[in-house]
């Protein structure tokens, strides 16, 4: 049973009334239907102060028991969207330098933090992860005997009671959906078929060859399927309207096979040429073009915005909000970035160009070069993508990265018959082997390749993670200007 103290045994029911205020609508729905509004409960600050705690408890308890789904990043130290994407595209990135195409389903909850069934999440905590006598206690509490109501325009509703869920807003939710969730992936271990989930966000994938595509297909469907089944017992609901297929691979591989529309709770879905996936978006080919210009037409949007007001903010204001609404972008997910074409790094590097002369009032066709290695000390984009990388590796090598990512980075030394090599003494990384261009940019194999291509004093054991990070920006920095 979990360990963890908790002072308290119940939560004061001051701490339980959510007020909730409507959410914007989301264009394009039904304005009478209900699920066009997603709620937000707006807890008090000492609820969340309570809340920090107990989290910190139940992630130390599932952490020294593995109790936690390996491939479930979300709301977990060192996991990421990016992580998540890392090692999902790099499988996919993987199975097309074998010569398969992958068919990759992004499943669509409906609701699914709302609709939570409090005795089934109670009786799983203590089944299945270990929470037991006053923690359990604790956690009953916190779930059940809460009200709701909603403020608009000044005025509040009567106190509603809530006889399911977890409320969105709170610190304990997303951490307790996805140990209600986690069954799910034991489901699709079953059918050989792959998952990652990001809280409500679940992928899966089944690659095969271009001959077997009926098969993994057929696979894939009685996965979902089965994932269908236990949703409804669980009072969960797919969506199978906003569920998406496509199929990935390289241009030659797509071609061999048939993209015929599959059947998901009696609807035909036809396979996309492109997805949104966790905020970026993925073209069938893996080139990253769609997503580059998406992100980059977001980018020059703001940048529009931005000028309007650029005379009324001093250079250090421009710079920082030149960093936290373009560069921020232009860096999410930019790990994926590896290895893309130069056409692709261009036009992010057009972003980073604009972006800084706006901070510094440089002129259109000015030379932006000296500006940027002198003035702003910005990293061009193909070195912001390889610091994204080593950063990356650096945590996979020193154990605060992913479980999912502990095999990318093997040491030559530990390989038998490698430990008396030169590049065993350097303290290399195995680099696994690849038959394509595109497979040189998997994530299992850049990972390695760039921090072997990294100087001595940065893959050092003794250095700290601060201390790598400051260095690891120097190196690139004086490489790409001097």
């Amino acid at each position: 049973m979990c360990n963890a103290s908790l002072r308290e045994g119940v939560l004061p029911a001051a701490q339980k009334t959510a007020i909730v205020t409507p959410a914007v609508k989301k264009p394009g729905l039904d304005p009478d239907e209900p699920q066009s509004y997603r709620p937000i409960s707006n807890l008090t600050f000492i609820s969340k102060v309570i809340e920090r705690i107990v989290a910190e408890q139940m992630r130390a308890h599932l952490s020294e028991c593995d109790l936690m789904p390996p491939v479930q990043s979300a709301y977990r130290q060192g996991h990421s969207t990016e992580t998540a994407l890392l090692k999902v595209i790099g499988d996919i990135i993987d199975a097309a330098d074998n010569g398969q195409v992958t068919l990759l389903g992004l499943l669509d909850m409906s609701a699914a933090f709302d609709t939570v069934d409090h005795q089934i999440l109670l009786r799983r905590l203590q089944l299945s992860h270990g929470f037991g006598g006053q923690v359990l206690q604790w956690l009953t509490s916190f779930l059940t005997d809460r009200t709701q109501l909603v403020a608009f325009a000044g005025v509040r509703s009567t106190l509603q009671s809530l006889l399911c869920g977890v409320p969105q807003g709170s610190v304990l939710g997303p951490l307790l959906f996805a140990l209600y969730s986690a069954d799910v992936i034991k489901i699709t271990a079953s059918h050989g078929v792959c998952i990652h989930a990001y809280a409500d966000d679940m992928q899966t994938y089944a690659s095969c060859t271009a001959p077997d595509q009926q098969m993994a297909t057929s696979r894939l469907l009685a996965c979902v399927a089965d994932i269908e089944r236990w949703m409804t017992s669980n009072r969960l609901k797919l969506n199978a309207g906003k569920t998406e297929f496509i199929w990935l691979g390289t241009r030659q591989q797509l071609s061999k096979i048939s993209r015929s529309s599959l059947l998901i709770k009696g609807q035909l879905i036809t396979p996309l040429n492109k997805v949104r996936d966790l905020g970026v978006i993925v073209d069938s080919e893996l080139s990253m073009d769609a997503h580059v210009r998406n992100v980059a037409r977001g980018c020059f949007y703001q940048l529009r915005q931005l000028r309007s007001v650029r005379r009324s903010l001093p250079t250090d204001a421009r710079r920082t909000v030149a960093v936290a609404f373009i560069a921020s972008r232009v860096d999410y997910c930019n790990g994926l970035l590896y290895g893309v074409s130069a056409a692709v790094i261009r036009r992010l590097q057009m972003v980073i160009n604009a972006a800084a002369r706006l901070v510094v009032g440089a002129g259109k066709f000015d030379h932006i070069t000296p500006t940027l290695r002198d003035v702003l000390h910005w990293l061009p984009v193909r070195q912001r993508i390889l610091y994204k990388v080593a950063a990356t590796a650096f945590d996979c090598i020193h154990g605060t990265g992913p479980t999912y990512f502990r095999h990318v980075c093997t040491p030559v030394a530990d390989v038998s018959g490698r430990a008396h090599l030169r590049s065993a003494e350097r303290r290399d990384m195995l680099v696994p082997r690849t038959r394509t261009e595109l497979g040189r940019r998997s994530f299992q194999v850049a990972a390695p390749t760039v921090w072997n291509s990294l100087p001595a004093h940065l893959r050092s054991t003794l250095i700290s993670r601060r201390q790598f990070r400051d260095g690891l920006k120097s190196h690139l920095f004086t490489g790409a200007y001097f």
